[in-house]
């Protein structure tokens, strides 16, 4: 697994890319500072240097932009989208802790800005046909976005669960993923906290004759 990132490391890793990708080379300290509104070049050094021990970066101190990305895909046609082993809690802060894997996806595929992935464990999703290892593709959405046969996350108590949502009448009814969880009933869903909903979902065929696709590598 990864090393853990904190929410402004990952947004500075994400910056490094999407700069790269614009301008064929990485910005200096100076400008990464002004990004991020970080008036101490120390300070920002600090953080490519922990992005370094974390093996995301190698530095070259003698250059003002010498960092080299490791891991990452630095087509501009592609971006990068986090997996985690369970659903995440971005109540806090959305960090990486819980990340098992970066894939590359075309940005036509990869949803809006800050989708991710959620790999099934075991059976826990098979009330709504999710299988074990099942990638779900969930990005952020609204209340007014949602349709019947949707599923969503939504933020509960004491985490985010996975539901299918099914209007009935005046009521609107969200039936859990997993059996153990209780279905919700509301009158509008604007009532919930909605977290995302899933957008794509990517299934490796073991025995099937065609390659797997590399974004589920």
């Amino acid at each position: 697994m990864p090393a853990v990132l904190t929410e402004l490391e990952r947004e500075i890793l994400d910056y490094l890319v999407r700069y790269l990708r614009a301008n064929t080379y990485q910005p200096s300290i100076r400008e990464i500072g002004e990004a991020f509104n970080i008036k101490s070049t120390k300070t920002v050094s600090e953080h490519l240097k922990t992005l370094a021990e974390k093996g995301y970066l190698e530095r070259d101190s003698s250059r003002s932009r010498g960092v080299r990305i490791l891991g990452e895909d630095l087509d501009s046609k592609t971006v990068s989208v986090p997996c985690f082993a369970s659903l995440p809690d971005d109540r806090k802060g959305f960090a990486s802790d819980g990340v098992e894997a970066y894939f590359s996806m075309d940005r036509r595929m990869a949803g809006a800005k800050g989708c991710y992935f959620v790999r099934a464990r075991d059976d826990e999703f098979s009330a709504v046909g999710v299988e074990k290892g099942d990638l779900l593709l969930v990005e952020p959405t609204s209340s007014s976005r949602l349709q019947e046969g949707d599923l969503v996350v939504v933020r509960t108590e004491p985490g985010p669960r996975l539901f299918r949502y099914r209007p009935n009448g005046r009521k609107h009814q969200f039936l859990p993923a997993r059996s153990s969880d209780a279905p919700l009933s509301v009158g509008s869903p604007e009532e919930l906290d909605l977290a995302g909903r899933v957008t794509g979902l990517y299934r490796s065929f073991e025995e099937a004759a065609v390659p797997v696709s590399s974004t589920t590598h």
